[in-house]
């Protein structure tokens, strides 16, 4: 049985840093060599899918796989349903068949980073330009408020240090490492300490604490499947880990409405467990149309980027050339719902990963990294919505959302219709009175989007076996050439600034404040960082307690 002993809410500041000891494995099986399919199956093209049942309960939709020659996989009650394999030519047969609800082919699934704006100066007054600052004068930095962010993992040390209560490895890789280097950006600007900048250099709510699910690995790629999977790992143990607010810096392509796509459902349902839901708008330009999914869900907070001009005032904010527009290409509904910084923004740099690795010109010092994209706006207001609950606990997630665009700043010259409400106001909707929920009205996907009801039998039980993850191909797209959507990390311009042995002290920041943070003092190369050696520290998780009994691939 899960642990039913409450989460301790406001105490969790103690326990920080601390290696929790709840023992959480989920003992999912894997065949060890092949794909688990029979010689004859397997000689045969298949598709990889996720069948939704109309019954759960029975096995009317299993039956149906195996008498049309596949084999089913993963439980997945998030979506009334389970993975499966089935041979290629017997889509439409299974679409057919007594108890399936619907089939919808396991896709791609991209985190949404666009890097390398070609921009002259690196921004990092983020946290300015959106007032968050003024919310922790205030007292209000996230405390206790558990974020999950569904990504590549996050490399605990540095800023992130202490930040990581928990983390889960969907990947073939099984080490909760970041080898890719975009999980650990975004939670820098979640929930980043400065440690490493005097302070110069914070997340959106450095008080949360962070929960990583690692859905990606070193080539940036993963899919419809794992994504899946960790949004139902997030809703089974949000109270086990205080989760409050899951970030998702992804996106994928679907010619499915919201009202039938699994993806939508699935996030719905993790929004109606209590879990405030935020997410990329995409990174496909401004023409209308555009919005990945599941940022065309009505219900979630979708972000979209403006470019702050390295300046904390809001009156010179231009729309970001790459940000996604509305309306959402299958349903036309207006998103997304509001904006924020996200055009060459430093946060944390995951050192030696593959992005880190080509383009070694976006690092800044030692620590820090900049980089473009929605990717990086969802998570400053993902870390805003924790500011929220921080002072007010009992919100629901539509109540949070509702505080978040209504005061929002709207920006100048910029269409509604890329912008939404408009610009994120970290300090206006942290204190906030309003008890409006939105999306009052809205109709949820597949017959309302309630909470899952979640067979803790069934999802325990549940087994990767059968299936060859490995036989998907996401070749085609060149992670490691830096090539995501037509941009790239390279051909960034520092403005002629010498980041590599240069003095920080003295240096001005394009006009940008670093709030009467002294950088003067530091020295950058070689220092000791007030005698810790972070070596001596094992940010590893106990495998015997928190890790995987088998993998996902």
């Amino acid at each position: 049985m899960l642990p039913t002993a409450p989460w301790p809410l406001r105490r969790f500041r103690a326990a920080r840093g601390q290696a929790l000891t709840l023992a959480v494995a989920l003992a999912l099986t894997m065949v060890a060599t092949g794909s688990g399919l029979s010689p004859a199956r397997a000689s045969q093209s298949v598709l990889q899918v996720v069948v939704q049942e109309w019954n759960p309960a029975d096995r009317a939709a299993e039956d149906a796989v195996e008498r049309l020659g596949g084999d089913t996989a993963r439980q997945l009650p998030i979506v009334d349903g389970f993975a499966a394999t089935i041979p290629a030519g017997q889509l439409a047969s299974l679409e057919g068949a007594p108890g399936v609800k619907n089939v919808t082919v396991n896709r791609s699934v991209k985190l949404t980073g666009q890097y390398g704006e070609n921009s002259s100066v690196a921004s990092a007054v983020y946290t300015d330009a959106v007032r968050a600052s003024m919310a922790w004068n205030k007292g209000y930095t996230g405390d206790g408020v558990g974020v999950a962010l569904i990504d590549t993992g996050v490399n605990a040390s540095g800023d992130l240090a202490g930040t990581v209560v928990h983390a889960e490895d969907f990947t073939r890789e099984q080490n909760n490492v970041d080898s890719f280097g975009h999980g650990t950006f975004v939670a820098g600007l979640i929930a980043g300490q400065g440690t490493a900048s005097n302070g110069g250099v914070k997340g959106v709510a450095p008080g949360a604490h962070l929960v990583s699910v690692k859905i990606a690995g070193a080539d940036g790629s993963t899919d419809l499947y794992r994504l899946l999977a960790a949004l139902e790992w997030v809703a089974t143990y949000k109270d086990v880990y205080g989760i409050r607010v899951v970030n998702l810096s992804l996106g994928t392509e679907s010619n499915q409405s919201y009202l039938t796509d699994p993806l939508n459902l699935a996030v719905e349902r993790v929004w109606n467990s209590g879990i405030a839901v935020v997410v990329a708008a995409g990174n496909q330009g401004t023409a209308p149309g555009t919005i990945a999914k599941p940022g065309d869900d009505p219900l979630v907070i979708t972000v979209g980027s403006t470019d702050d001009h390295t300046t904390a005032t809001n009156r010179d904010d231009t729309l970001a050339s790459f940000s996604s527009a509305g309306p959402t290409a299958f349903d036309g509904l207006a998103k997304p719902d509001l904006v924020a910084s996200g055009k060459s923004v430093v946060s944390t740099r995951a050192s030696g990963s593959t992005i880190d690795t080509a383009h070694p010109e976006a690092r800044i010092g030692n620590t820090y990294f900049k980089g473009s994209g929605t990717s990086f706006s969802a998570p400053i207001v993902a870390g805003a919505a924790a500011l929220v609950i921080d002072r007010t606990w009992s919100l629901s997630p539509n109540q949070v959302k509702q505080r978040l665009v209504s005061t929002a700043r709207l920006a100048a010259g910029v269409d509604r219709a890329a912008q939404g409400a408009g610009q994120l106001d970290a300090f206006a909707a942290t204190m906030s009175s309003d008890t409006t929920a939105a999306n009052a009205g809205v109709a949820g996907a597949q017959g309302g989007g309630g909470p899952a009801q979640f067979n803790e039998a069934r999802y325990l039980g549940s087994s990767w076996a059968g299936s060859s993850w490995a036989g998907s191909s996401w070749a085609g797209s060149s992670w490691a050439g830096s090539q995501w959507n037509g941009s790239s990390w390279a051909g960034s311009s520092w403005a002629g600034s010498s980041w590599a042995g240069s003095s920080w002290a003295g240096s001005s920041w394009a006009g940008s404040s670093w709030a009467g943070s002294s950088w003067a003092g530091s020295s950058w190369a070689g220092s000791s960082w007030a005698g810790s050696s972070w070596a001596g520290s094992s940010w590893a998780y106990e495998p015997a307690v928190l890790g995987w009994l088998g993998t996902y691939d």
